[in-house]
């Protein structure tokens, strides 16, 4: 064996995947220390009340709170299931430093300052999640709080209006607001009503917000100074949720004077509120423990942090290392059995169950199936050879004779020169057909076909041939079997079988071609009572220029091409070929196909 080149180190495989392996393990490591080292250090020294999502949400809930109670009385469940969902330490205080409720332990020191003062008539942190918007929560509905039967009583108008705008085509939805009070809206905003769809008693206060709306109507008229301050129907506006109205809308009264009305609004509704929402508190978020929520890596940490890295390293490069060397160590026998002479058949020894392992089975399995061809190949080529050579040498021999003037050329010499001629030609065509078999180019012209007429044609192109050799060929079919098959290929496949049967059979034996359903499936069958086959024969039957005995003339034994002929067309339909055969009691071969549906309309 002539040895490879040697590959350069820069190209090995193993050298690759270990440059490849130590670059992904030092860059992680890497920047996980880094990680460590400098950004956890930073993102812990930082308060996190001021920058994690959680303490936002904690003061959105603690808003809510506040804004459907009057008092801080049942908090502290609420409070401890939050500290516990979020980790954080929660105090509330008052505005005099009395802790209203507080997660941490008992004589733990609040942090040195509140991360935010929780008063819903002054912040709203419903309306915006995540923010903090100057106006009262959305959420502190007061007096405006409906019972069941006037939520719905508003729902039922509501989905009455929605359905008569949804009708006219307007893209519309429903939404509750906290108060309880159902509102009709495209989007975020009202939705422009069709004036089909107007029906004044769905924006008519209920009973429980106009009671609400007097009251702020007289707290209107307190502070505004005068009465007659009546705001009639466009005070539903005022209800919380429904909308902010603008002065002008409300007041038609001139522009220095707007001002305070709009003040008085403000100061009316906080008024008429404030006896519904908890009072003002301050809101303390910390760590559980009470200690500052910074800290900082010392020398001797990083240190630690530096040595764990290094090994994780190492053990990293000496793991890549052992497992590459196992991985390209077969990899290199497989090489070099690949570049052994082909006719060597060079072998490879299987010693892993995993990829590497599969590969040198495969390989070894090829190779043996290039051995098998090999011998196939040679085999062929001396078969056609041999097979052709017979009649070319008959036809030269019986023209040099007749060349030389020492035969006539006669009838009789002109026939037997074309029976050679027609041997030749028939050898030549099924090697055609094989050869355009195997390259997929074989054309097959599908069409419905009966199982029962094809089987007769068939048997009655071989009658007179059956009838000269003294045996007797009979037909059974069921009827109503249909093929979706190419007749011409079909016959065919069918001749050859019922040719090779005759051929195998004695004078006075019997040849039966049969055709029935088998489920989805038509069996074709050709039965002789010939000599039969050898059990240890039955597996090469099929093959080319294969013969039971190899002793036996072409005249007697065919080409030893049409039984392979016969399982390339059946496969090439989709079905399979078997042949099964008992010594002295005939051979049976038989066709499985699939069974086709019959035809619409009347059949012949």
């Amino acid at each position: 064996m002539t040895p490879g080149p040697r590959i350069p180190w820069r190209k090995s495989l193993l050298v690759r995947l270990l440059l490849t392996t130590v670059t992904i393990a030092a860059l992680s490591v890497g920047a996980t220390a880094w990680l460590a080292v400098e950004t956890t250090t930073r993102a812990i020294q930082e308060e996190r009340g001021q920058v994690l999502s959680d303490d936002t949400d904690i003061l959105r809930q603690l808003s809510g709170f506040a804004a459907t109670h009057a008092d801080w009385n049942g908090v502290r469940t609420s409070v401890r299931t939050l500290s516990r969902t979020t980790g954080r330490r929660i105090a509330l205080t008052t505005e005099t430093g009395y802790i209203i409720v507080d997660s941490a332990a008992p004589g733990t020191a609040l942090p040195a300052r509140a991360s935010a003062a929780v008063e819903p008539l002054t912040t709203d942190t419903y309306t915006e999640p995540g923010a903090q918007l100057p106006g009262i929560d959305p959420r502190a509905v007061g007096p405006y709080l409906l019972p069941a039967a006037e939520r719905t009583q508003v729902k039922t108008l509501a989905d009455k209006r929605l359905a008569c705008m949804r009708r006219y085509g307007t893209d519309v939805s429903s939404r509750q607001i906290p108060s309880g009070r159902t509102l009709v809206t495209a989007g975020d905003a009202p939705s422009a009503v069709p004036p089909q769809c107007v029906d004044d008693a769905f924006n008519v206060p209920t009973r429980t917000e106009q009671k609400a709306l007097d009251e702020l109507d007289t707290l209107l008229t307190s502070c505004l100074g005068h009465t007659a301050v009546r705001l009639g129907g466009m005070l539903i506006e005022m209800v919380p949720g429904v909308g902010n109205p603008t002065v002008d809308e409300t007041f038609p009264v001139a522009a220095d004077a707007r001002q305070k009305a709009k003040s008085c609004i403000d100061s009316a509704r906080r008024t008429q509120l404030d006896p519904y929402v908890a009072p003002r508190a301050k809101l303390y978020l910390g760590n559980p423990s009470g200690q500052p929520a910074g800290f900082d890596l010392s020398r001797a940490n990083k240190a630690k942090i530096i040595g764990v890295t290094a090994l994780v390293l190492a053990v990293t490069i000496a793991m890549t290392t052992v497992v590459a060397i196992r991985l390209v160590r077969p990899l290199r026998a497989l090489t070099a059995a690949a570049r052994q002479p082909p006719q060597e058949h060079a072998r490879v020894a299987v010693t892993t169950k995993d990829e590497t392992g599969y590969l040198a089975a495969a390989f070894n399995d090829l190779t043996a199936r290039r051995e098998e061809l090999e011998a196939q190949r040679k085999a062929m080529v001396s078969d056609i050879a041999h097979e052709l050579r017979t009649p070319l040498t008959n036809i030269r021999g019986w023209l040099e004779v007749t060349r030389d003037g020492l035969l006539d050329l006669d009838p009789n010499l002109i026939a037997s020169l074309h029976d050679e001629a027609l041997l030749l030609q028939h050898i030549i065509d099924d090697l055609r057909d094989l050869a355009a078999a195997d390259a997929g180019t074989l054309k097959l012209h599908r069409e419905p076909v009966r199982a029962d007429e094809l089987v007769a044609q068939v048997v009655s192109a071989h009658s007179a041939r059956a009838e000269s050799s003294g045996i007797r060929l009979h037909a059974h079919t069921e009827p109503g079997i249909w093929l979706d098959a190419d007749p011409v290929r079909m016959r065919q496949a069918l001749g050859n079988l019922i040719s090779n049967a005759l051929r195998h059979t004695p004078a006075d034996g019997t040849v039966t071609v049969t055709a029935w359903p088998a489920d989805d499936l038509a069996v074709l069958s050709v039965e002789d009572t010939g000599s039969g086959i050898a059990p240890e024969d039955l597996t090469h039957v099929f093959e080319r220029f294969w013969r039971a005995e190899k002793s036996r003339s072409r005249h007697t034994g065919g080409s030893g091409l049409g039984l392979s002929i016969v399982r390339q067309l059946v496969e090439g339909h989709g079905g399979t070929v078997t042949a099964d055969s008992r010594p002295g009691n005939g051979a049976v071969f038989t066709i499985w196909l699939p069974h086709a549906q019959q035809p619409d309309g009347p059949t012949e």
